[in-house]
């Protein structure tokens, strides 16, 4: 697979990225082309597309909280015609390294809480990469889903993180996320 990361906004990778993107989140979360590219004009975000032969696999819209050594996983979707065969890990473990070179110390998603069968898929996949779940489930006062927060430590010796620590830094990141820019 051939990965192609950037941190600044790029039209045609998003044109590649973008049917993934609605495909897993159109109707569920989503954040819009505006909103995501005031996130690149802020510089708290990564876009990265996995590809195989020339078609666009696998993508993740990631948040970068610099200061605080630490990156969100805001989205990532897997095509569904190649799900199950570990590109998705491979892709979450080119992110991990990539994330250690450049000196992060955690990585933290949040995922839906619900006892549903979607979210105990998505719950396993994201422990099969190495996340830790926490027993925190966060209430936003804006959208009905409850969420736990997970977390992969990337530095040896760092203590366990609490639910609500990790949501700190989710929520630091959305608020940035929604702040318009003035570049």
């Amino acid at each position: 697979m051939n990965i192609i990361s950037v941190s600044e906004w790029n039209d045609a990778l998003w044109q590649d990225a973008s049917p993934l993107y609605i495909e897993a989140f159109g109707d569920k979360g989503a954040k819009s082309v505006k909103i995501i590219k005031n996130m690149f004009a802020q510089g708290i975000a990564e876009l990265h597309v996995g590809y195989i032969d020339s078609k666009a696999v696998v993508m993740a819209l990631i948040g970068k909280l610099v200061s605080e050594r630490v990156l969100i996983i805001d989205y990532l979707a897997v095509s569904k015609e190649v799900r199950g065969h570990g590109l998705g890990k491979q892709f979450v473990d080119n992110l991990r390294e990539k994330a250690v070179d450049e000196g992060y110390q955690k990585i933290i998603i949040e995922a839906e809480s619900e006892d549903t069968p979607d979210n105990k898929r998505r719950i396993h996949f994201w422990q099969s990469c190495g996340f830790i779940l926490t027993e925190y489930v966060h209430h936003y006062i804006w959208v009905p889903e409850t969420y736990h927060a997970m977390y992969l430590t990337l530095l040896p010796g760092l203590k366990k993180e609490a639910g609500e620590e990790l949501f700190r830094y989710i929520i630091t990141f959305h608020k940035l996320s929604f702040r318009m820019s003035g570049k």
